[in-house]
């Protein structure tokens, strides 16, 4: 048989019609298609574990010490909340905790006035070098608080530059400039040290500011003075309200500076946690000022979120 008569017979065979009693093949279904959510072989909150486990090892365990201290008197009496009483009770806490504040406050105060007119300058008024101040700010967010205290120490320290040179052209024994280890000293280092993180918002929110907005309020007779207020200033308020609650927050927490400029007489709550600690040993009284400082904090960090989250940082 021909290769052509064995095709034609298999054709014919396939075609051919079956008997009313013979049963049908069954048909071949195509085969389902995977499910996404079953070839997934590791679940999800197993990837979740790793980064939760660190943040608790890191975090929580830590802080869970702290409150645990912090309601455990050295008498071994059990949980008390005794230590809260005497701390809360002290006028060393009362005072720290006034200092901490106005100081805080002082600063972000400072820090909003000097960053805004500082911003101003480099956005809006042609100098050379303008780009390169701008790209400094960019810096000067890096650099350790206590680099700032020691350059503010050489000019204005017992034997700075400044009071070098009152003593060399008067020929007086001591300079006039002290101020450094006062609670004024610690303020213009606050001051100094974060006002580009005042400015480094307002400088992103110059930078999206439609420069003809400036022209028609200028050629409407608007003067200087006038365009800052009616017109920059309101595009700039978000950017200063996420700037000063960042600045409050961080100023509420240094340590650094308040160390570096030796000013003994101003006592913050972190550095009363580190007298209580490190110098008397009292570690449940160091532990209830720490939950204090986390709380207002915690408090402010959420604040400053809400705040960031609605000026689009």
């Amino acid at each position: 048989m021909t290769p052509s008569a064995t095709t034609a017979t298999t054709g014919a065979t396939a075609a051919a019609p079956r008997n009313p009693g013979e049963p049908a093949p069954a048909a071949t279904a195509p085969d389902p298609a995977p499910d996404p959510r079953r070839s997934r072989t590791v679940p999800a909150w197993v990837w979740a574990m790793p980064p939760v486990a660190v943040l608790a090892l890191a975090f929580l365990y830590p802080l869970a010490l702290v409150l645990q201290q912090s309601v455990t008197p050295d008498d071994g009496s059990g949980v008390s909340l005794d230590p809260y009483a005497d701390v809360f009770a002290s006028e060393v806490f009362r005072d720290a905790l006034t200092t901490t504040v106005w100081l805080a406050v002082g600063s972000t105060v400072g820090c909003l006035v000097l960053g805004f007119v500082l911003a101003l300058v480099i956005a809006f008024v042609p100098f050379p070098g303008g780009k390169a101040v701008a790209r400094f700010v960019d810096v000067f967010l890096s650099f350790p608080s206590f680099l700032i205290t020691l350059a503010l120490l050489f000019i204005y320290g017992s034997v700075g530059m400044a009071n070098g040179l009152w003593t060399d052209v008067t020929g007086a024994a001591d300079g006039p400039f002290h101020f450094l280890t006062t609670p004024w000293g610690v303020l213009l280092a606050e001051i100094t040290y974060f006002t580009p993180f005042v400015m480094r918002p307002l400088l992103a929110a110059f930078s999206q500011l439609d420069t003809g907005q400036l022209e028609v309020a200028s050629s409407l007779g608007a003067g200087p003075v006038r365009i800052i207020r009616q017109v920059i200033l309101p595009e700039a308020l978000p950017a200063l309200a996420a700037g000063g609650s960042l600045v409050l927050v961080m100023c509420l927490n240094e340590f650094g500076i308040v160390l570096f400029t030796g000013a003994k007489d101003v006592t913050t709550l972190p550095m009363l946690v580190y007298s209580k600690a490190i110098l008397e040993s009292d570690y449940p009284a160091a532990c209830v000022v720490a939950v204090v400082n986390i709380a207002i904090s915690v408090g402010l960090y959420g604040l400053y979120r809400v705040v960031s989250r609605r000026a689009g940082a």
